[in-house]
């Protein structure tokens, strides 16, 4: 592992213990082992630590499930519209709930009212998610797979509805009460494609003609 991981990971530690807005350039220093004037010789601030660590644990957990790099248009081919949405969905869930990423995100929800970095990492995490969903949606609609009048705006209703049920479903299980949050995020992609989606594939429709 590398010192600039060291750091990350340290902060990380020290954020999951007494809260992101309590930790110290100093503090980090000592855990990973060196003088605070070596930390500048990696990151110019305790802002850009957080950023580092935030892009260090999402690629970590993208690579985990194959992630990396997506190509839109082989994604969608030969595929339904609700093959396409529940692979997706499982997909980004299944990066944000990566043990670190996880941790990470239970500090930085938590703080996201009174730390301005944090806050500003949950709308680098949701412009991103939109962002991604508008690539897939045009990608959709020119294979026919699904039609919108307005792809942007579906785009965003769609990934902030999506936002929202993965909010209920992290509250219920850290409540301990039932989880009835996944039979609803089931129930709403059935019915976004319901709305959304042709009944017949772009490779069937070429077909026909």
């Amino acid at each position: 592992m590398t010192t600039k991981e060291k750091i990350l990971i340290a902060t990380l530690e020290l954020a999951s213990e007494q809260g992101l807005g309590s930790v110290s350039l100093s503090q980090i220093a000592k855990k990973v082992g060196i003088q605070k004037p070596s930390l500048y010789n990696h990151f110019t601030s305790k802002d850009e630590i957080i950023d580092g660590l935030y892009e260090y644990l999402r690629q970590r957990a993208k690579d985990k499930v194959a992630n990396t790099m997506i190509d839109y248009g082989e994604l969608v081919k030969n595929k339904s519209a609700l093959e396409i949405l529940t692979q997706t969905v499982n997909s980004y869930m299944a990066i944000n709930r990566d043990a670190d990423m996880e941790q990470f995100y239970k500090f930085v929800m938590s703080e996201r009212s009174i730390q301005k970095e944090a806050a500003k990492i949950m709308l680098v995490e949701t412009e991103k998610m939109i962002l991604a969903t508008k690539q897939l949606f045009y990608a959709m609609q020119v294979q026919h797979i699904m039609e919108f009048q307005n792809i942007d705006m579906a785009a965003f209703s769609y990934a902030m509805t999506i936002h929202s049920i993965m909010d209920y479903m992290y509250d219920q299980r850290m409540a301990g009460v039932e989880v009835t949050a996944e039979q609803m995020l089931d129930d709403y992609l059935k019915e976004f494609c319901s709305v959304y989606g042709n009944e017949q594939s772009y490779e069937e429709k070429i077909d026909e003609k």
